[in-house]
């Protein structure tokens, strides 16, 4: 069981570590350099998705006559939504390849050096 002095003393040392000032180690750098990687192309994708499905659901509610009589655009508005949405994943794809290419060197080297430790 510890003294009273001793329970201070811990509680005293917890709160200096809460405010102490944190340096950036190599394993934060290198989440954070993953993230600028990954997020990019994660945002595009979830955003043009939604984008796509709302494309998609118009065309479906002009065709069936839901919001309106225009059964021919409402066919075209939704093949315009197919297309978005089949498109999305080769963008994303594309949008990723191109960070891990701007990225790559810098994750390596990172990955490496704290492998290497």
């Amino acid at each position: 069981m510890l003294t009273e002095k001793e329970q201070q003393k811990r509680y005293a040392e917890r709160i200096l570590r809460s405010y102490a000032p944190r340096g950036e180690s190599a394993a934060d750098r290198l989440r954070r350099l993953d993230r600028k990687v990954h997020l990019p192309a994660r945002a595009f994708a979830w955003t043009f998705g939604v984008v796509a499905a709302l494309v998609l659901g118009v065309g479906m509610c002009l065709a069936m006559g839901v919001i309106g009589d225009l059964f021919a655009w409402g066919i075209v508005i939704g093949c315009v939504g197919i297309a978005m949405a089949c498109v999305n994943y080769p963008i994303y794809r594309t949008i990723l390849r191109s960070r891990k290419k701007k990225y790559g060197e810098q994750i390596a080297a990172l990955g490496s050096g704290i492998l290497a430790e």
